[in-house]
């Protein structure tokens, strides 16, 4: 019946809840093998401070700016500000077997997790205080927005029929993308290009990874909202195309010298990346294809981003901005209705048009978040400014900007 809870529907969302909350400390773990010693504290606090702040952020406003009632398609409106009207009754529009406050819960581990991709672009440089106010204006001025047009009931991306399954253009293009522009503003770290900075703990970025591949079982088979045949297409494709990526970046770094282990690890997340907005609408076939597509397009991205000397420093542009870009088209190319029949064809099933669709959202998506990352970084950068000091740097934020060792 519609509208009206199922209680193995509920069950499940409620572990995929949990799944996708465990992805932020997965995150941190996997950034924070990846920077130097001295570092290792502030990038694992620059991850896990979402889980508070936006914790509160969303009860408070967040939600309702996302998915409130509709105005012009734009934003939601203010009709669920501290979660009003949030309760254990199902939502129509969103959630018809699932409390409302659920689908919610659900949502508001997206909305952490976000954010916290960007913060591999500044790590080892930025200033906490700026990193906070920068944090809460992008989750309010670009992600609840975005959110609400691609997700949101009458948001302006989701009338023109945009495909987005779990976050292609909310989640990944959008994250990638803030991250370029963040880094182009903050600049590169002292030494950058001339001094090594080697990762220090490869094993604790390996582990953020296998907990990363886990979680998001519940980040793209959760976004079903049921315990259903789509939940479970999700889950067999978002495997497939990490399963593929790593393979491929394998052989990659491979022919360049030796299997890197790094870059196996890396190579599964931009499959489970590229996959997102995908997963609920193509077959485990075509995902294999998602998966092998991505991992050259991430690693040579990679490659250029070091030839032009930008410190983007963990790679958030080239293994989450470019692998979603791709898998967003790929969703135009390869979604069928026989997967997910609230879906639509792509352009080997009939449908041509869901490409242009498809490259639309990309391009809006791009412009917007880059736009907007930009224009708050520059102003923030030029108020209070973005960067620790230099003698901070050279120290090491664990001990600059919090007091404390990772290692004695």
């Amino acid at each position: 019946m519609v509208n009206q809870i199922n209680a193995g529907d509920t069950a499940w969302i409620l572990v995929c809840c949990s799944l996708v909350l465990l992805m932020t400390p997965a995150l941190a773990l996997f950034y924070g093998g990846m920077v130097r010693r001295k570092n290792v504290l502030s990038t694992l606090t620059l991850s896990y401070v979402f889980m508070a702040l936006i914790g509160v952020q969303w009860v408070l406003y967040g939600y309702s700016l996302a998915f409130g009632a509709d105005i012009n398609g734009l934003v939601g409106g203010l009709n669920y500000l501290g979660f009003t009207g949030v309760g254990a009754l199902p939502n129509g529009d969103y959630s018809k077997t699932i409390p409302h406050g659920l689908f919610a819960a659900f949502q508001m581990m997206f909305a952490v997790i976000t954010p916290a991709l960007i913060t591999g672009a500044f790590v080892e440089r930025v200033k906490f205080k700026s990193f906070l106010i920068f944090s809460l204006l992008w989750a309010t001025l670009v992600y609840d927005p975005l959110c609400h047009w691609v997700w949101g009931q009458g948001g302006w991306l989701k009338q023109m029929g945009v495909l987005d399954f779990a976050g292609g253009t909310v989640v990944h293009i959008a994250a990638g993308f803030s991250a370029l522009a963040f880094a182009l503003v903050i600049g590169p770290r002292k030494g950058y290009g001339k001094s090594p900075m080697e990762p220090s703990n490869i094993p604790l970025t390996v582990l953020g990874a296998g907990l990363l591949w886990v979680g998001w079982f519940g980040f793209n088979a959760g976004s079903a909202l049921a315990a259903n045949g789509v939940a479970v297409n999700a889950l067999l494709t978002t495997n497939t195309s990490a399963a593929t990526a790593g393979l491929v970046w394998m052989m990659l770094s491979w022919l360049d010298g030796r299997p890197s282990t790094l870059g196996i690890a890396t190579g599964m997340v931009v499959g489970l990346a590229a996959v997102t907005p995908a997963s609920g609408y193509i077959t485990p076939l075509a995902s294999m294809v998602v998966g092998a597509v991505a991992a050259p397009l991430s690693y040579y991205t990679m490659r250029f981003r070091d030839r032009r000397k930008l410190d983007e420093s963990l790679d958030v542009w080239a293994c989450h901005g470019i692998a979603s870009t791709w898998g967003m088209l790929a969703t135009g190319l390869f979604a069928t209705v026989a997967v997910n029949s609230d879906g639509a064809n792509g352009l080997f099933f009939g449908n041509p048009g869901q490409v242009g669709i498809q490259l639309f959202a990309v391009i809006v998506t791009i412009v917007f978040c880059f736009g907007s990352t930009y224009v708050i970084a520059k102003l923030l950068n030029w108020s209070i400014g973005l960067r620790v000091t230099a003698i901070e740097e050279e120290v090491g934020l664990d001990i600059s900007s919090h007091g404390e060792r990772s290692y004695s």
